[in-house]
């Protein structure tokens, strides 16, 4: 695990977009393709216009990207809530990639089917990528096994390689709670060993959410928090800091398995960890 710490957003939001580049370029040296999933909430709003500026926009290539998201709301696409919309209106609207290599999740239909359609997908994408959290003698997941979708499937690049690994790249934010993606404390789903992505209704916030899981997350080659503000520092000691409670401190649920994790945080995130 790493630390960054920066004087401000800005500073952050510069220092994530050069380490996304260079995540991207490694990882292309060996695929043909780059797997990302993106974050909802306002930290990385200003990190998304960031890489759609003409500073960024040309050191990507943006025809090798595929398109994820952590979690979504379940709220229509037309939402300001919805974590999509936010990550269209400020990046993807502005940046070439195929539309058939952007996969949000679908709260047209129903969650449960949603998350169902969702975790087929990645098990194309992935096909190699078994969990070691996996608890014995439990059934393992193909695709298979769960609904087909309503929508038939693009077929992704380099499908039926397989890879020990889920996504390229895995970008987090945190809640003042300690919650990350929509595992929020107290909830059955932060103990999830199997499912790869699960519908769930957030008791705290009222809300129907879809989300992936511990399991397909800590599969990623890097996994990257980004945290800002002073309303964030508690969180971040205690995740960082105290002993393994993910009931009280969801987040800490994200450990790599052979990836790298990185915690970006402004100096008032950082705050209560500084070294």
């Amino acid at each position: 695990m790493q630390l960054s710490i920066s004087k401000n957003i800005e500073e952050l939001n510069w220092r994530v977009a050069e380490w996304i580049i260079e995540s991207m370029r490694e990882v292309l040296q060996t695929q043909e393709r780059f797997t990302i999933v993106l974050s909802g909430g306002n930290t990385p709003k200003k990190l998304y216009q960031l890489l759609a500026s003409d500073e960024f926009k040309n050191k990507i290539d943006w025809q090798k990207l595929h398109v994820f998201w952590g979690d979504e709301r379940y709220v229509p696409f037309s939402d300001d809530r919805n974590n999509a919309k936010m990550a269209f209106d400020t990046l993807l609207d502005h940046v070439p990639v195929p539309r058939s290599q952007i996969h949000t999740m679908r709260t047209d239909i129903d969650p449960e089917a949603s998350a169902n359609e969702y975790e087929k997908i990645l098990m194309t994408y992935f096909p190699g990528a078994t969990s070691k959290e996996t608890t014995p003698g439990s059934r393992l997941l193909t695709p298979d096994s769960l609904h087909s979708p309503k929508e038939s499937l693009q077929t992704p690049l380099s499908e039926g390689v397989l890879s020990e690994t889920t996504f390229g790249l895995v970008l987090l934010g945190l809640g003042d709670n300690a919650h990350t993606l929509s595992l929020f404390p107290g909830e059955e789903v932060v103990h999830e060993k199997n499912r790869w992505v699960k519908a769930v209704f957030v008791k705290e916030v009222n809300m129907r959410r879809i989300t992936l899981t511990a399991p397909v997350v800590n599969l990623s080659r890097h996994i990257a928090f980004l945290v800002s503000g002073q309303d964030k520092a508690d969180a971040v000691s205690h995740i960082l800091l105290n002993d393994y409670t993910p009931d009280l401190y969801p987040a800490q649920v994200i450990k790599p398995v052979n990836g790298e994790l990185l915690w970006f945080l402004d100096e008032a995130a950082a705050e209560r960890v500084k070294r």
